[in-house]
């Protein structure tokens, strides 16, 4: 073989292995890697979720709770990012696109500015064109980082959001501060996909999402899950294309209700979501390796003003 297609080939097959940037924290038994925001090289470059603190792996007690759910990593498509992962809405669109003319911007909290296109409406899982991605300012510690996105002017509209990624023990804490920077009121509402994949597990009857209040499903569940008390469960193993999508209410007004378990019986696994926010909206929606409980709180935040919010991940193994 000539010598300069081994040293190509070589070059290749370093660059296929080279990580996207990333941070490890640890914390007696918990440790997690967490993907770093990068416009250039970043592991998710998508205009629909925030991209701080998505994790690439975290484990617990020999259990692994997060990771690639798909088959195939595109880093620009809405959806290729691992959990625990949030997005910003307001309505069903985001902030400052109705009032922002074709080749305005508009904002993605967490992403920055974006071009809007001529186009007759919001297309949420679009990917738009980043016309300022803003500043990233990223602090690591030994079981903590802490990440900070400032976009100073779009539209109007400014802010500076810090996420804290802190493990302690047996858990997993996200802390959030957005300061409203901007001359223009933030109305938002937020969630977090989770996009949990237990063990890597598949979807199936030894999954069930346990919730504090007894959910009613706004729209029928479909043929392979099932709603019984406060219990989310599945008829059988989702197949490859198949799906569970659920809107549901029932929940109150208080924070108490923002508390969600998902458990795998065969591994004894589980994980206990819980907020300081009460819950404004909530969506179910799971694929075959992939579980998702989608709690919404209210994060809206006046100019100059503060909003915050803490969702606390406890991880346990079933007796």
């Amino acid at each position: 073989m000539r010598p300069w297609l081994v040293f190509s080939l070589l070059a290749l097959g370093q660059a296929a292995v080279t990580p996207f940037p990333q941070a490890a924290i640890a914390s007696r038994g918990i440790e997690a890697t967490v993907y770093l925001p990068d416009a250039r090289a970043g592991y998710y470059r998508g205009t629909r979720f925030d991209w701080s603190g998505a994790v690439a792996r975290l484990t617990w007690n020999k259990h692994e709770y997060f990771g690639e759910w798909f088959a195939r990593h595109d880093p620009v498509l809405h959806d290729g990012i691992t959990g625990p992962v949030e997005e910003f809405q307001t309505g069903d669109s985001a902030l400052g696109y109705g009032e922002a003319r074709p080749g305005e911007p508009f904002v993605r909290i967490g992403v920055g500015a974006v071009r809007k296109p001529d186009e007759p409406a919001f297309r949420r899982f679009a990917t738009y064109e980043i016309v300022d991605p803003g500043t990233w300012t990223v602090t690591r510690g030994a079981d903590r980082i802490t990440l900070v996105h400032e976009l100073r002017d779009a539209n109007g509209y400014g802010y500076i959001y810090t996420k804290v990624l802190r493990l302690s023990n047996d858990t997993l804490v996200l802390e959030h501060r957005l300061k409203n920077t901007g001359r223009k009121a933030i109305e938002t509402s937020v969630y977090n996909h989770n996009f949990f994949t237990i063990d890597k597990q598949p979807t199936g009857p030894d999954v069930v999402v346990r919730f504090a209040f007894e959910p009613r499903a706004l729209r029928p569940l479909g043929a392979l899950g099932d709603l019984t008390g406060k219990e989310l469960t599945f008829v059988r193993e989702l197949a490859k294309g198949q799906s569970v999508f659920a809107e549901l209410d029932g929940f109150g007004p208080t924070a108490a209700d923002y508390d969600v378990r998902v458990e795998n019986r065969k591994t004894r696994a589980g994980v206990r979501v819980t907020a300081d926010r009460p819950i404004v909206k909530f969506v179910f929606w799971s694929a075959p390796a992939t579980v998702c409980p989608e709690p919404y709180i209210d994060a809206s935040v006046a100019p100059g003003a503060e909003s915050s919010w803490r969702i606390t991940y406890q991880f346990y193994q079933l007796p």
